[in-house]
């Protein structure tokens, strides 16, 4: 007897729906999974049984084949174990296998019949909207995610012994909704607030322009100076995300299986990888391709501490999403895009004893070392950084300054939300969202400048010897600029302002 049951496959950050056969007859007792599987999902075959006898059902003593269609897509993980032990049941006619027919099933299942929460279901969930099925069955654990995207009828269970007697009509229950306001976004300004920063105004009046325009930004200052503090502070000043935000966010660490609360991620992303990340951890691939921390970060910031000390390959890694918002892994048999649209945030040491320029302490690196330190970062990738800032060391009278209360986070959002709706309004029939993105075509019409400023910049471009793209990030971050001060054009202060954040360029 045959039964059929449709599940799906992860490729890349979406699904694939996979139909799930299962056929049993007489013979010697064989239980074989084809259709491309890995090796956990031939290894369902033991929790199958385990979980099928702890259950309370006898697992047949007949040859079982379980085809997993189409076969020339790769099955991964253990999610296949709930609609195979499923179709195992139907075909032994211990479940009316009609039931099954409009089902998508996805699930890990334990040894005493539990059923474990799985990665990959808001993109499947996602993917079944276009398909006419009953439902989706899925961990209990995985409810709110299942249902975030709307389009299918979530039931959730916790152990199989409950679905079989779902899809037997045993027992009823209402397909799972569901609600924003029980996932609310946690107040980050708790753990992390500007206020707490002392000193360093310029690299926080820096900060506020790269999170109003969603600029790229790389720090350099010595050990201790409050680089990663600021760092850390920015994805608290960004906006609120939109909802479709939050859907390609989760989406995107779903699919990798990565750790998150509730079914939607409403706090903008910020991941830190350590220096030593390979350049396949942080761009993405693998033989399987999976999103790597470029995408992770992906509508939110992605700090990259110690900038100087990752190897040059991650680094140079960097250029396509940096200007494209995405990542294209190319493999032989297929090529898959990652969404990585994030903000970039850097610090690095001005050297590597890292008191160049100190004012108290004494640098102990000769010029080449220093000149090797720099050159780690190529000039092409500085290039796709928007504004360059020098975080110099804290003077003891500000470190011991304890009535010090610093501008609240709360206070700089509110003028980035600000300067945000002006871009929202000046792009909403385009498909950009922020200054930083704007195009040529862009930039000449929204970065006019009159005869004044237009000398200034001219005089900065020839003395400092920046390149096209560089100017291009000047006008960028002058437009922003005159969007929290209000103003409709780009006066010099602006322009005058945004040179000052080339701070590599200047030296």
């Amino acid at each position: 007897m045959i039964s059929f049951i449709y599940s799906a496959a992860i490729n890349g950050i979406d699904a694939n729906i996979v139909e799930v056969e299962t056929y049993m007859s007489s013979g010697m007792p064989v239980f074989s999974i084809v259709g491309l599987p890995d090796a956990a999902v031939k290894e369902s075959r033991d929790r199958v049984v385990a979980a099928l006898k702890n259950s309370g059902f006898d697992f047949p003593s007949k040859k079982i084949t379980v085809n997993l269609a189409p076969a020339d897509i790769k099955k991964e993980g253990g999610a296949f174990d709930l609609p195979i032990a499923l179709g195992i049941l139907a075909s032994n006619k211990k479940i009316k296998k009609e039931s099954l027919n409009k089902f998508c099933a996805a699930g890990e299942l334990a040894l005493d019949g539990k059923i474990r929460r799985v990665k990959g279901i808001l993109p499947i969930s996602l993917s079944l909207k276009k398909h006419k099925m009953d439902g989706f069955i899925v961990p209990f654990d995985n409810r709110e995610e299942a249902a975030v995207s709307g389009g299918v009828k979530v039931y959730p269970f916790k152990t199989l012994l409950e679905a079989v007697k779902f899809l037997n009509g045993e027992i009823k229950i209402e397909s799972f909704k569901y609600n924003a306001a029980d996932n609310p976004e946690e107040d980050f300004f708790n753990d992390y607030d500007f206020a707490d920063i002392k000193g360093q105004f310029g690299a926080k009046r820096a900060a506020e322009v790269a999170a109003a325009g969603s600029h790229n930004m790389i720090m350099s200052g010595p050990p201790g100076s409050g680089k990663t503090m600021i760092a850390k502070r920015i994805s608290g000043i960004l906006p609120v995300m939109s909802f479709d935000e939050s859907v390609e966010t989760t989406k995107i660490w779903s699919a990798s299986g990565q750790a998150f609360s509730g079914g939607l991620i409403k706090r903008r992303p910020f991941r830190s990888p350590h220096h030593t990340v390979s350049s396949v951890a942080l761009a993405g691939g693998g033989a399987y391709p999976k999103p790597g921390e470029v995408s992770l970060a992906h509508n939110g910031v992605l700090f990259l501490d110690e900038f100087a000390e990752f190897r040059r390959d991650a680094l140079e890694v960097l250029r396509q999403p940096l200007e494209d918002k995405c990542v294209t892994v190319s493999r032989a048999k297929n090529s898959i895009n990652f969404p990585a649209s994030f903000m970039l945030v850097a610090a690095m040491n001005p050297c590597p004893c890292g008191n160049l320029g100190h004012k108290e302490k004494q640098c102990v690196c000769n010029p080449n070392q220093i000149r090797k330190y720099k050159n780690k970062i190529s000039g092409p990738l500085m290039d796709r950084i928007d504004i360059h800032v020098e975080v110099p060391a804290l003077k003891v009278s500000e470190l011991t300054e304890m009535s010090f209360t610093g501008e609240s986070s709360a206070d700089i959002k509110k003028r980035v939300i600000k300067a945000g709706n002006l871009q929202s309004e000046r792009f909403k029939n385009s498909k950009i969202y922020a200054n930083s993105q704007m195009s040529v075509k862009d930039i000449k019409k929204y970065c006019a400048l009159d005869n004044g400023t237009k000398s200034i910049l001219k005089n900065a471009i020839e003395k400092l010897g920046l390149s096209a793209r560089a100017y291009d990030r000047i006008l960028k971050v002058a437009r922003t600029i005159a969007d929290l001060d209000s103003s409709e054009n780009i006066k010099t202060a602006h322009i005058a302002e945004a040179i000052q954040y080339r701070f590599f360029d200047r030296q």
